[in-house]
């Protein structure tokens, strides 16, 4: 079986393909990368090392795909992932959707002059953020959780969020841009007839993450305690009471092994860490006081655009249809991104080159 992953130099990227080669015989890997962000060449030695065969090309460019060599199937891994893009100063909005939405469209275009399956990355950030920023909730343990004695919208449960839950604008623009890859793939599925699976993941985290604020936040935070770099909690109170779940990128690539060798006809899932692996920023600075020593917050409530008080996914969907569920618990998440920061003093000082 052969398998094109494009972003395979990147954190999600690199972790597919090193678990689908550990775990399979007989499979070949190419990789596209565009091998723009920081980590990327690190990340490209070692996959060539692996054998993973990482061709220089950039998704947004159509005839980079369209000389790619044919696969069975491509796992589109590639992405502007900040919630911020096109609003933070660092990215145009044109670069977003050229990342986000002209990237897939050529993926697509690929998938269908070759006959591969794809399989979509997608996130939590298609979910409509006033109706989460809505949610009843109530403070417990210096976090957030939805309040019980309250009526809950649709599509939200003990569990966390759906797949039914609201994408109502607005989503920011990335949101945007990953809920339309998602419908485009979905009309190319049924009029092309090509096999799809989407997964809306959560917040990945993780060792060797370059991670910053708006994206890979236990990643960042957990680097930037240890440095002793200035702490805020934005928004919300300014007390560190939001809260989102991390999914550790070695179970994503689970639930991507089972899609490709199941047979089974494709599904859009929501795949994360959920309530098990959630956690608030104020009770994160109490597990790196803990494990490096105090370190303050600083209170700011000030507003950012897009962020919301709680997001835990609900993976229930993807637990019945393929048996998967997370392996890796937030303990050892943190742990293994503590270790890394002790390993690697300069890595914030690396994610900003």
């Amino acid at each position: 079986m052969k398998i094109l992953i494009s972003g395979v130099c990147g954190f999600a990227g690199s972790h597919i393909a090193r678990f689908l080669l550990e775990s399979r015989e007989g499979l070949t890997i190419v990789g596209v990368d565009s091998l723009a962000r920081a980590g990327s060449e690190t990340n490209r030695l070692e996959l060539r090392r692996l054998g993973v065969s990482v061709i220089h090309g950039d998704v947004r460019v159509a005839s980079d795909i369209e000389v790619l060599p044919a696969a069975d199937w491509v796992i589109d891994a590639a992405a502007q992932p900040s919630v911020l893009a096109g609003r933070d100063g660092k990215t145009s909005a044109r670069q977003v959707l050229e990342h986000n939405l002209l990237g897939t469209i050529n993926l697509l275009e690929y998938c269908r002059g070759c006959n591969a399956g794809l399989i979509l990355l997608s996130t939590s950030r298609v979910y409509s953020i006033p109706a989460l920023a809505q949610l009843p909730l109530r403070v417990k343990s210096s976090a957030f959780q939805p309040d019980g004695a309250k009526p809950w919208p649709s599509g939200i449960g003990q569990g966390g969020v759906t797949e039914q839950f609201s994408t109502d604008a607005p989503i920011s623009l990335y949101g945007a841009t990953k809920l339309a890859s998602e419908r485009l793939a979905q009309e190319y599925m049924e009029g092309f007839q090509i096999p799809l699976w989407i997964n809306r993941c959560g917040v990945l985290a993780g060792s060797g993450q370059f991670g910053t604020a708006e994206q890979g936040i236990f990643s960042f935070w957990i680097h930037a305690h240890r440095a002793r770099r200035p702490l805020r909690y934005l928004g919300f109170g300014g007390k560190g009471f939001q809260v989102r779940d991390a999914l550790h990128p070695r179970d994503l690539a689970a639930i991507v092994d089972f899609e490709i060798h199941s047979g089974k006809e494709g599904n859009l899932f929501n795949v994360s860490g959920g309530a098990a692996n959630s956690m608030s920023l104020a009770k994160l600075t109490a597990w790196c006081d803990r494990r490096f020593g105090p370190h303050p917050s600083t209170m700011d409530g000030s507003e950012r655009p897009y962020d919301v008080p709680w997001l835990i996914l609900d993976s229930a969907k993807a637990i019945t249809a393929t048996g998967w569920k997370p392996q890796i618990g937030l303990e050892q998440i943190l742990e293994e991104i503590a270790q890394h920061t002790e390993a690697h003093p300069d890595w914030l000082e690396r994610c900003e080159a």
